[in-house]
Parts: structure tokens; sequence; C-alpha cells
């Protein structure tokens, strides 16, 4: 298994390298609040109407951007700006220095691990179209 990213910087990776890299979990596609004082992060289990609430995938990844203008696209160049990650995503994680977890993709060969570890938000989350207030949906259950 090539494990390019013990050995790459994220701005080093390929576009298919870089890619590969989200463990598929949903957590970036969940609305948060932050704290205009503390700067504190609160997770809600409401998420982007893009979001498929089964799969943790985005059901229109390519045009997210365009439907969606408040979408995040991270880059390189920007993870270590997105303190609102969780500590469990690739990103963070390989910007930080550490490896990946035993669940994640990369190193499980199944897509599937992550759900399995109970990381993803599958069975936890509601569509934004439902959801109404987001005060109301504040979650504790997004970092480990």
């Amino acid at each position: 298994m090539n494990k390019f990213w013990r050995n790459k910087k994220l701005s080093e990776m390929t576009h298919e390298e870089w890619e590969s890299l989200c463990d598929g979990c949903g957590l970036c596609c969940l609305h948060k609040l932050e704290d205009i004082e503390s700067q504190e992060i609160s997770y809600t289990n409401v998420a982007c109407r893009l979001l498929d609430t089964a799969s943790c995938q985005c059901k229109n990844y390519p045009l997210r951007k365009k439907l969606i203008p408040d979408c995040v696209v991270l880059t390189p160049e920007q993870v270590s700006e997105f303190h609102w990650l969780p500590t469990t995503c690739a990103y963070r994680l390989i910007s930080e220095g550490k490896d990946l977890k035993d669940w994640h993709p990369l190193i499980s060969g199944h897509k599937d691990t992550v759900h399995r570890a109970g990381i993803s938000v599958r069975g936890k989350i509601i569509s934004e179209r439902d959801a109404g207030d987001l005060q109301d949906h504040i979650v504790d259950w997004c970092d480990e």
C-alpha cells in the first residue's frame, strides 16, 4: 500500500491523493455555530442539504460551491486555518504531522470502516430543510 500521506506534505499531493484523504465522515458538512467571544465551535446535527444522510457523501460534489455559496472548499493552504475541523479529520491530522486513524479507508482498505467506527454522521443527522433553529440542534458527539 502506498502511504503517500506519510511522505508528502498536503501541498505536494496530487488531486487524487488529496481527495482520497477524505474519510467520508460528513462532519465537515454539518452546520456549526461559533461563539463570537470565545471562538468556541459548537457542532449541530444539521447537515447541508446536499449531504446524503445515508452515504455521508455530497449529492453534487462537483457543483457544491456553485449550489451552496457558503460551502467551504478545503485546500492545502487553508487547512490549518480551519480550527473547526474535527480532530479525527485526515486533513487536520496530516497538517499536524500525525498519522491517519486505523478506521480510515486508506488504512483499512474499506470505505465503511468510518461508519462502523461510529465516526461518521450516518444515522445521527437531519437535513437543514427539516431543522429549524440551529441552536436547538447542538450536539457533543462530533469529536473524540
